[in-house]
């Protein structure tokens, strides 16, 4: 008899286990805003910028994918793409100038939430209408401020006193706390910061100790026998960043005492900056090291509110059953090509941070070279909650590669389509083909018809272009072939017309439509800009 009962007992638990197993993970969505590859250090940029222990941790206990391209540099766009797994002349949202994200169309959110997932999106959102498929939001208008943000919770706006990355860290540990447990859940942290104008947390000012950074090699690019496309920017180092930018300037959104606590680090320093009256290269190199110390104290305060959800997950028993993935909207220029800011196929800006842990499933320290997309989140959220994928998704799920797999048809080639012209950064619309070795690139309208082919093999900075040496004819004519062949996979066989300003717009908007900015070139003092 008490073996009997013993049999029926260990039997139940059995199928307890293997009942428990099958529930689907919960899932959480780390996103920052402008953060690349080489301010993580578990990247391994030899230039050492910064260590960052809590995006480590992940890699380290997970997969770090070294080739996760996105399909339009600029952030509005890839949060379009990354809740319909669509690119942008599909689900409508090209640019930051005057795109507006119509919600009511199939989003990722919306089918996870079909499926039981209790779905929560914190942070920035930046689509300029009210987020759909989601049974709680709590979000930045349009970009959002650093210091004492006023934000959106589920409609009702509100107003936190503090700094962006702090605050959002304690909204998402809170309603971790609160959610219904009775559910999976999916959560996406989006994090404003490391977004210009690179304000740090002011316990992050002076954390580097003033430290002298390595500069890039290509700090002063030429762009010399390269497309007009190139020369005629207006997102460099030397000739667009304004006082704020430099720090040069205080936000307005400092209470008294957080002011003087700025003034405190900042003033003495601008103060020895007028007293040298900087030109030429002398005043790049300074504009660099301040750039740095704002922009990697900035991803500081992200690493450092990773580590307490990371440390929350522990602490609760949820890491087990739990997916983390970490992105940004995009890579970042930290000064190659002179540069800052993102939008070109090149490899700094085309290229973002992807990080994943499944315990359990994905094989701790991996490294992952597939060609993967923020194009193919969308799938994977879905597949990995057990939700059908669409037929018209564009994207792939991750979740073979996540358990180890290698599928034979995996992507070789990618496309690659930018919008937004002239403003802010005069950065030409662009498309190309993106391979292991090669990029092709057709630089089009207003004003150039431009073609280069880049060997990331031969030219890893990416510096020349090999478009006209006749020992790459036979390159040039294959991608040709392959960007008309992938032009037509993802349904954009034409170039879009000149995508005007207009007062597009859908109900529960949270911004006002933006204007052109065609005054001014942005130098002195400065605003944030919608359009970044």
């Amino acid at each position: 008899m008490i073996r009997s009962l013993l049999t029926t007992a260990l039997l139940l638990f059995t199928v307890a286990a293997q009942g428990a197993d099958k529930q689907p993970p919960n899932i959480l969505f780390f996103f920052a805003d402008d953060m690349t590859t080489q301010a993580i250090s578990a990247y391994g940029e030899k230039r050492h910028l910064l260590e960052t222990p809590g995006m480590d941790r992940i890699a380290k206990e997970g997969i770090r994918f070294d080739r996760c391209l996105v399909t339009n540099s600029i952030c509005g766009p890839m949060r379009a793409v990354i809740q319909t797994g669509k690119y942008s002349h599909l689900n409508g949202f090209y640019n930051n100038s005057n795109s507006r994200f119509n919600g009511d169309q199939q989003t990722f959110p919306k089918l996870l939430q079909k499926v039981g997932y209790s779905t929560a999106i914190i942070g920035k959102w930046h689509l300029e209408t009210v987020p759909q498929g989601f049974d709680y939001w709590h979000i930045l208008p349009g970009q959002g401020a650093y210091y004492n943000p006023p934000m959106i919770d589920n409609g009702k706006p509100v107003k936190h006193e503090g700094y962006v990355t702090d605050i959002i860290g304690d909204l998402t540990l809170d309603w971790l706390k609160n959610r219904d447990k009775s559910k999976p859940f999916m959560m996406m942290c989006q994090h404003k910061a490391p977004h210009r104008e690179w304000e740090p947390a002011l316990r992050h000012l002076g954390f580097d100790k003033d430290r002298v950074y390595e500069e890039p090699e290509t700090l002063f690019d030429t762009f010399e026998g390269r497309s007009k496309a190139l020369s005629d920017h207006d997102m460099g180092i030397e000739r667009t960043m304004t006082d704020r930018d430099l720090k040069l300037v205080a936000p307005t959104t400092l209470t008294p005492d957080q002011r003087r606590y700025w003034d405190e680090y900042y003033e003495p320093r601008n103060a020895k900056y007028r007293e040298a009256k900087l030109t030429g290269k002398d005043l790049v190199h300074w504009r660099y090291q301040r750039y740095m110390h704002d922009y990697l104290a900035c991803v500081k305060g992200v690493d450092e509110n990773i580590s307490r959800v990371l440390d929350y997950l522990d602490k609760e028993g949820l890491a087990e059953n739990t997916v983390i993935i970490l992105s940004s909207d995009q890579g970042f220029y930290l000064g190659e090509h002179g540069w800052f800011d993102k939008r070109w196929i090149f490899e700094e800006s085309l290229r973002t941070p992807f990080l994943v842990r499944w315990p359990g499933v994905a094989k701790p320290s991996t490294v992952d070279n597939h060609i993967v997309s923020l194009l193919d989140l969308a799938q994977t959220f879905l597949d990995l909650g057990g939700a059908e994928q669409p037929a018209d998704m564009q994207g792939h799920s991750l979740v073979p590669l996540f358990k180890g797999e290698n599928p034979a048809d995996w992507r070789k080639s990618f496309y690659y389509h930018y919008y937004e012209f002239p403003v802010p950064h005069r950065v030409r619309p662009h498309y190309g083909v993106v391979t292991d070795r090669y990029k092709l690139i057709h630089y089009y309208k207003p004003d150039v018809d431009d073609w280069e082919l880049l060997d990331r093999e031969k030219d890893p900075q990416e510096t020349r272009s090999f478009y006209n040496d006749p020992a790459y004819a036979d390159t040039v004519t294959e991608l040709k072939a392959e960007l008309q062949r992938l032009r037509v996979e993802v349904k954009e066989t034409e170039d879009p017309p000149r995508l005007a300003y207009g007062n597009r717009a859908f109900e529960g908007e949270v911004n006002p439509p933006a204007q052109p900015k065609g005054k001014g070139k942005g130098k002195g003092k400065g605003k944030g800009k919608k359009a970044e």
